[in-house]
């Protein structure tokens, strides 16, 4: 299981660091020092922070407040969604140049995999039913009831059960399979 969340967050730094949009931060939870951040920090060249007590909205509100402290927008984004590539990541932001105040990439599940804002709002993390299929519903009608302009992406998928673990290895095999057809094609040339 490490191995997969270490590789997850690998992919996900990756993908968000070559996309070059903007400055890139990883929030962990518990130990910033740890080995593996230290290695990652040195890899990529960013920052790493600790999220803080409570429970995820508490530490999602508290890494978006500190983020627009430095920043005219900021996007939040989990590991757990393999399909999130710098193309989405560019949708995001370009939403949130375009004038919106929050963009939203929608889990299939009903979360989502990644909120964009221009503000922080407190409304949008706390008691909010997180893990559940109902927090995307929840947070839509947040955002009306706070007047906000949103914008929302394409839906993805994101790895929470061993459905979600079999799908993203069916996917990563595909992926390893096309990757060797390619090296074999190449040899060949």
């Amino acid at each position: 299981a490490t191995a997969l969340y270490r590789s997850w967050v690998r992919t996900t730094v990756e993908r968000a660091v070559t996309a070059r949009l903007a400055p890139v931060e990883l929030w962990t939870t518990p130990a910033v020092g740890h080995p593996y951040f230290a290695e990652l920090m040195t890899d990529y060249d960013l920052r790493v922070r600790p999220q803080g007590d409570g429970d995820l909205g508490r530490r999602m509100e508290r890494a978006l407040r500190l983020a627009l402290e430095e920043a005219s927008f900021a996007i939040l984004i989990g590991s757990d969604c393999p399909l999130m590539d710098g193309d989405y990541l560019e949708a995001a932001c370009a939403r949130l140049q375009d004038g919106m105040e929050m963009v939203i990439g929608p889990a299939e599940d009903g979360g989502y995999v990644l909120l964009g804002a221009r503000r922080c709002e407190t409304a949008l993390f706390r008691d909010m039913p997180w893990g559940s299929e109902r927090v995307l519903a929840h947070t839509r009608k947040r955002l009306l009831a706070l007047g906000c302009r949103w914008a929302e992406l394409d839906a993805l998928w994101d790895i929470d059960t061993a459905e979600d673990l079999r799908r993203w290895e069916a996917l990563a095999g595909q992926a390893a399979v096309r990757e060797m057809s390619m090296q074999a094609a190449d040899n060949r040339k």
